[in-house]
């Protein structure tokens, strides 16, 4: 390595080190303060950097929590599938159900995560995943299963995609409601009519 790229690599480093405190800075300004009362000079303040490198990574406030939302949701769809993959399913209503217990069951142990993500969790990963499947396979992974299974039993593809957005809104809204506000219930209780209806409509 000459001089100039170890210079190149050790910038490089200092930039990513300065990005990954600005996250970690505003995920916990976030859910301590909420992102309302939240300023970006707060963010930086407490990631030790001054106000324009804010700028170099972050459009503004609104950005950075979106980036957040989409790193969280994405960080969680990949664990909930490795783990569904190392079970054995004969059937694909089984294995969504252990893919959105697992999910349910890390939200519950993880209540300031879900306060940021809100119901962006659902539609909006649902949405990028759509838009950008590159960027995340393991939500479009998710999505396929679900389709082709459902198209299997005589679903088009077009109502198959309107099923699983309500499906996926469903459970982002069941979630916050139960594990944060305990409305109606708490999650335990909800979950098994939650997952009765999730079967219902799976089945079509």
């Amino acid at each position: 390595m000459t001089k100039k790229d170890e210079i190149k690599s050790k910038s490089e480093n200092k930039k990513l080190i300065k990005e990954k405190d600005l996250y970690s800075a505003a995920y916990e300004l976030f859910t301590t303060k909420g992102f309302q009362n939240t300023a970006i000079d707060d963010i930086v303040k407490k990631a030790g950097v001054a106000k324009g490198t804010f700028y170099l990574y972050f459009k503004d406030k609104y950005d950075i929590i979106n980036k957040i939302i989409l790193q969280k949701s994405s960080g969680l769809i990949k664990e909930a599938m490795q783990k569904t993959k190392e079970e054995s399913f004969d059937d694909f209503i089984d294995m969504f159900l252990f893919y959105v217990n697992y999910i349910i069951e890390y939200l519950k142990d993880n209540k300031l995560m879900l306060k940021i993500v809100n119901k962006n969790f659902s539609w909006g990963v649902y949405r990028r995943a759509i838009m950008q499947p590159e960027q995340h396979e393991e939500m479009r992974e998710v999505i396929d299963i679900l389709i082709v299974n459902m198209e299997s039993r005589g679903t088009d593809k077009k109502e198959s995609e309107k099923i699983l957005f309500m499906i996926i809104e469903l459970i982002g809204s069941v979630c916050y409601s139960s594990i944060i506000l305990e409305e109606p219930y708490d999650m335990d209780t909800m979950k098994p009519i939650l997952f009765k209806t999730i079967k219902k409509m799976l089945e079509v």
